[in-house]
């Protein structure tokens, strides 16, 4: 089905305004910024993409069934096997602003995509968001744990977002901790730091909270060596790697599976601060 595009603009601070009325024009999208007929110049048609080839300024829905749509598309972002997108309800469309990306590569080299973050800085109204989907270093090695430290540092250490606002007077953040509300996101590839025998036993037994204080990523947290201050929401449910397709049985535990066996863990968590 083809799809109708809607420009938004990447920053609302218009060019001349007293500075009385700043800090609403900063953080406000005017309702024409998001309508169809608006007919932004050859500017902002070559600021839709940024420097990682993301969709920045463009919001997507069908045509023939737009009014009946609840959200629209207003970001979307691949870096290698590392994908995200942004929807929004639409009626606050016209209050989004501010839309930068930031592509962080933390694999081969330290360097390449297939490890490393996406990460998404906006506005909604007055309030600041960033959002980053991870993919840090993986190994169950003992130590390999301090190798995704050492991603979650250096993903806040070299993460710049792009200074748009056209006057000075109030900072747009451009680092991930200068945000109102921060969510980190994805497969952070931490452990459980059990063999695979203890860690099936306390499976059988339903035993999350045994399970949970041997987990990786709370025991660097709770030592201060990462994500000092963020909070993750309370754990209710088994190890979600891995398990085999289309079955409640993790991979390499039957007959016919011809997957490697692996400790089950939480590999993929949500994490937010402020």
């Amino acid at each position: 089905m083809p799809m109708q595009r809607k420009r938004l603009k990447a920053c609302n601070c218009p060019a001349e305004m007293v500075k009385s009325s700043y800090r609403d024009a900063c953080f406000r999208r005017p309702k024409k910024h998001a309508d169809e007929t608006d007919s932004s110049g050859e500017e902002e048609k070559e600021n839709t993409r940024d420097s990682c080839g993301s969709v920045l300024s463009e919001v997507t829905s069908a045509p023939t069934a737009r009014d009946q749509l609840k959200y629209n598309l207003i970001v979307c972002k691949q870096m290698v096997g590392i994908f995200v997108t942004v929807w929004v309800k639409k009626e606050l469309v016209q209050h989004i602003g501010h839309l930068r990306t930031s592509c962080i590569g933390r694999g081969i080299l330290g360097c390449l995509g297939n490890k490393g973050c996406i990460s998404v800085s906006m506005t909604v109204h007055q309030t600041s968001f960033c959002f980053i989907c991870s993919h840090l270093a993986s190994g169950q090695k003992e130590g390999d744990e301090f190798r995704r430290n050492s991603d979650v540092l250096e993903i806040q250490r070299l993460t710049l977002f792009s200074r748009l606002c056209r006057r000075t007077g109030r900072r747009i953040p451009e680092k991930i901790l200068e945000h109102d509300k921060v969510i980190w996101f994805g497969d952070l590839n931490y452990r459980i730091a059990l063999s695979y025998e203890d860690t099936k036993r306390l499976l059988t037994e339903n035993n999350w909270d045994a399970l949970f204080e041997k987990d990786q990523l709370k025991i660097e947290r709770d030592a201060g060596r990462v994500f000092k201050g963020w909070n993750e929401g309370k754990i209710y449910f088994a190890p979600t790697y891995k398990y085999s397709s289309n079955s409640d049985a993790y991979a390499g535990e039957t007959a016919t599976s011809n997957k490697k066996r692996r400790t089950p863990a939480w590999y993929v968590t949500m994490y937010n601060f402020k």
